[in-house]
C-alpha cells in the first residue's frame, strides 16, 4: 500500500477546503468536515492523525469506534463540506446530504464521490493539555476548548 500516493495533491486540497472525516459506533454514522491532520509514518506503520474537539458529535461517536475514515474530494464537494462542517450530526441526518458507502477493511464507511479515501484503525487518543500548547496558540486557536487527538494506522488507501 502506497499511504504517500498523491500526497502533494491530498494535503493541498484537504489544507484549503477539507475533507470528511467519518466514524461508525453501533449503528451510528456520522461525518465532519475536517482540515487539519497529518499522514505520516510512526509505530512501523503509515498513520492519520487527526484532531476532534469532545463538543463535537463525532468525537462522542470516536470514543466508542474502532476505526475511522478520511475521504478528500479534490475540488467538487464544496457544498457538502460546507454542510457537514457546520452542521451537527447529533440533529442532523448528514446521510441526505453525501452518500456513505462501505469502506474496504473497516467498520466506519467513506463519503461517495471524493478523489482519495484511507481507512484507519484507532491505535491511540489522549486530551490535548493546555499547559503543552505555546500561549500564542492557545490565545488564537482554542478558548477553553482543546482538540482530542486521534492517530489511526492506515490500513488501506486508494
Amino acid at each position: 500500500m502506497e499511504f504517500y500516493h498523491k500526497l502533494d495533491t491530498v494535503m493541498s486540497h484537504f489544507s484549503k477546503s477539507g475533507g470528511f472525516l467519518t466514524v461508525k459506533s453501533g449503528d451510528k454514522v456520522n461525518t465532519m468536515t475536517i482540515s487539519w491532520g497529518f499522514i505520516g509514518f510512526l509505530w512501523g506503520k503509515p498513520h492519520f492523525i487527526t484532531l476532534v474537539r469532545p463538543t463535537r458529535y463525532t468525537h462522542t461517536l470516536l470514543e466508542t469506534a474502532d476505526s475511522f475514515t478520511v475521504s478528500v474530494p479534490f475540488g467538487t464537494k464544496a457544498s457538502e463540506l460546507s454542510f457537514c462542517g457546520s452542521s451537527s450530526g447529533a440533529t442532523v441526518d448528514k446521510s441526505r446530504t453525501v452518500t456513505f458507502i462501505s469502506s474496504k477493511n473497516v467498520e466506519s464507511p467513506i463519503v461517495e464521490g471524493c478523489d482519495m479515501y484511507y481507512e484507519c484503525k484507532i491505535d491511540y487518543r489522549e486530551t490535548m493539555k493546555d499547559s503543552l500548547i505555546p500561549k500564542s496558540i492557545l490565545e488564537t486557536m482554542y478558548k477553553n476548548d482543546l482538540h482530542d487527538i486521534y492517530i489511526g494506522e492506515i490500513v488501506n488507501c486508494y
